[in-house]
């Protein structure tokens, strides 16, 4: 294992307290637990609050600001974070608006988020992400998993709470755009978690993984190797398939990387499952290519479609000014 660390217990930590050194004009380290905070919050807003294991960056912390969410816990790697972080992050950012939490659907994550709010006293909502379409409900006890599709529904939640709307309407809306939103991800080679020092997963060097999860969980089946444009046609084939009927209209095509692959690769994907969505009758007008939900040093890429009424566009197309993502600022 190669890796720019000093002592693996350390990692997180120190990671975290470069990222907001590095942004300090945006956000700030917590002042009792070791979460990210906006260093500027809005009195009597609706706080949002995600987080989930290290390792996926810069989801979480690098949503944290204007536009997007107040703060965001971040674990060990892969790993949830604590509900009593959890809790001290929801009680530092809570103006006088209650608290949305934003949550992956991750056994860990659903559990540890559910305990800080039961354990809190102040008025707490949760939207459940659930956007991957790579393997069937029934294979996990809770359901689908929380993979890219996450981004979106924070940042057109962020742009809502940033109007002044209510929790209960901002939860509606987290649970309307999650209900619209669809992923898979594929992957060429594992990722390397430090403190297990070796790759997750063996995959061959002709083979790939039709429905990776983001932390290397295994997905759909184990293939060989295929050129881009017969990966994209899979990965547009399931997407429009689960989404059925609501393939049809505007849509939003988030090319996510996993950390390892180009930007030349994630832009080819790009072309060429945009140009399958259309076809099928997702046309694509807003669009987001890049790494975003990582897995560490995961070859690969995930493809999140979703669809777009007037409404969540313009949140979509909202300013937004934070670490990992701005516009209109």
């Amino acid at each position: 294992m190669k890796k720019l660390i000093n002592a693996v217990e350390e990692v997180v930590n120190e990671s975290l307290a470069g990222f907001c050194a590095a942004h300090a004009d945006i956000v700030r380290i917590g002042e009792r637990a070791p979460f990210v905070q906006r260093a500027h919050l809005i009195p009597g807003k609706v706080a949002l609050l995600s987080g989930g294991g290290s390792g996926h960056e810069p989801l979480h912390s690098g949503f944290v600001g204007q536009g997007m969410l107040d703060a965001a816990c971040p674990g060990q790697v892969f790993t949830s974070p604590t509900p009593d972080l959890i809790l001290a992050a929801a009680e530092a950012v809570d103006t006088g608006g209650g608290v949305l939490f934003i949550v992956k659907n991750y056994e860990g994550d659903v559990m540890n988020f559910d305990m800080a709010r039961e354990m809190s006293e102040k008025s707490i909502a949760t939207v459940i992400t659930n956007d991957d379409v790579s393997v069937e409900t029934s294979t996990f006890s809770t359901g689908r998993r929380g993979v890219a599709g996450t981004l979106i529904v924070e940042k057109i939640v962020g742009a809502a709470a940033e109007e002044g709307r209510n929790l209960a309407s901002l939860k509606a809306l987290g649970d309307r755009v999650n209900a619209a939103t669809r992923s898979i991800g594929i992957a060429l080679t594992s990722c390397t978690v430090p403190a297990a020092g070796k790759p997750t997963f063996d995959i061959a060097e002709d083979e790939m993984e039709i429905g990776v999860g983001i932390h290397g969980e295994p997905g759909r089946r184990r293939v060989k190797l295929k050129p881009a444009s017969e990966i994209a046609a899979e990965m547009v084939h399931a997407i429009t398939s689960d989404l059925s009927e609501r393939a049809r209209g505007e849509a939003i095509l988030l090319i996510n990387g996993f950390g390892a692959t180009p930007l030349s690769e994630l832009y080819l994907m790009y072309d060429a499952i945009r140009k399958l969505l259309e076809p099928a009758g997702s046309i694509v007008t807003r669009s987001l290519v890049g790494n975003f939900v990582t897995s560490l040093d995961m070859a690969g890429c995930s493809a999140t479609v979703s669809m777009l009424d007037d409404e969540m566009k313009r949140l979509w197309d909202a300013p937004v000014h934070t670490p990992a993502l701005r516009w209109g600022i």
